[in-house]
């Protein structure tokens, strides 16, 4: 795989690469990430491999990441109309302000003309809701979508962090008013994060959203640096060991086992299987160098075997809940004692299977 094999995201003719370029840490003004000077070496490392999609959003180091893409697409030699430029809306930029963060109207309007004067640019390719606001109509929040899309200033929007039964409704009003709808999705997801797989993952696959995992490597916890030796040590001003269960350790261990037998980085493994998933379209990566860069992208050559595969799944399935604990019984009731063949994007990986299932 390569970062020009490019996919078109969910239901939607948009293409773009397989990898990501994240730049929530671009800039210094969370007091961590990288300076401009090495966020705009990471983003020509990125571009030269082939990349076309860079996500940000209004709020990453208090808009200074907008900017630093901005300034950077201005003096380089970088084709726009070739890129998928996305940012989000939703953040408050101005403490205080009621009106300045959320997804109503106001606010919308007023982030995006400021996202646009900081990005350098005169449209937005993938507009993201990035979080629900339960306090905004979700119609309010489509028809300002349309308003923009028809405008030009946006071409296609998505969203983030939000229930499964809000983005259902949000995706039915757009169909049958003829909005435009969202057309990928944002969410954690990675070897300690499988939660999604109950309600969200299999929600995209019926209503054909693109999925964009953010934090594959859990905030760097699956990265190779934490491991038993130094458990309880602070390795990061953004995650540390000292929380790590017992049962994380034995994925981080299975991890170096089979980043040893690839000779790959930790975390080109644990990339690889996010990228395997079912529904996964692009893989959102950061990167505070250069070189952290190019560790990641080995994830694109790595092919992990079947038995990896399954050891990984068996050591980070997460634990079930109702209503899927009741379900992992009562298909059978529903059945018969038949087995039956189905469409396997309507389970949920979540639910128990129990030997002699057909799904």
């Amino acid at each position: 795989m390569e970062l020009t094999h490019f996919r078109t995201l969910g239901r939607s003719g948009l293409r773009v690469s397989p990898v990501t370029l994240g730049t929530m840490t671009f800039g210094l003004d969370w007091q961590y990430g990288a300076t401009p000077e090495v966020s705009k070496e990471i983003l020509a490392g990125y571009l030269d491999r082939g990349g076309n999609m860079i996500d940000t959003a209004n709020i990453y180091t208090r808009g200074h990441s907008e900017k630093i893409i901005g300034d950077y697409l201005k003096t380089s030699h970088v084709n726009r109309d070739w890129l998928v430029l996305a940012t989000k809306f939703f953040g408050s930029m101005r403490p205080g302000d009621p009106n300045s963060g959320g997804t109503g109207r106001k606010a919308m309007i007023a982030s995006l003309e400021a996202s646009l004067r900081r990005l350098q640019t005169d449209y937005i390719d993938l507009y993201w809701m990035h979080a629900f606001d339960a306090h905004t109509p979700i119609e309010e929040t489509l028809y300002t979508l349309d308003k923009l899309v028809q405008s030009g200033k946006v071409r296609y929007i998505g969203i983030s962090d939000t229930p499964a039964w809000k983005i259902a409704q949000a995706q039915t009003l757009a169909h049958f008013r003829g909005w435009p709808a969202f057309i990928g999705l944002q969410l954690e997801y990675s070897l300690l994060e499988r939660s999604v797989e109950a309600e969200l993952i299999p929600m995209a696959g019926e209503l054909q959203l693109g999925v964009m995992p953010w934090s594959p490597l859990k905030q760097g916890v699956l990265s190779g640096k934490y491991t038993r030796q130094n458990k309880g040590q602070t390795l990061s001003q953004r995650a540390t060991g000292e929380a790590l269960s017992e049962k994380a350790y034995d994925l981080i261990d299975a991890l170096q086992r089979f980043a040893a037998d690839l000779k790959v980085p930790v975390a080109a493994i644990a990339l690889a299987w996010v990228m395997g998933r079912e529904g996964v379209t692009s893989i959102i990566i950061g990167a505070r160098t250069t070189q952290q860069l190019q560790q990641n992208l080995q994830a694109m050559a790595v092919t992990l075997p079947p038995q990896a595969i399954a050891e990984l799944n068996a050591l980070s399935t997460p634990e079930s809940f109702f209503p899927y604990t009741l379900l992992a019984n009562a298909r059978h009731i529903a059945q018969g004692g038949a087995t039956i063949n189905g469409n396997p994007s309507v389970l949920p990986a979540i639910l128990p299977q129990h030997e002699g299932d057909h799904y």
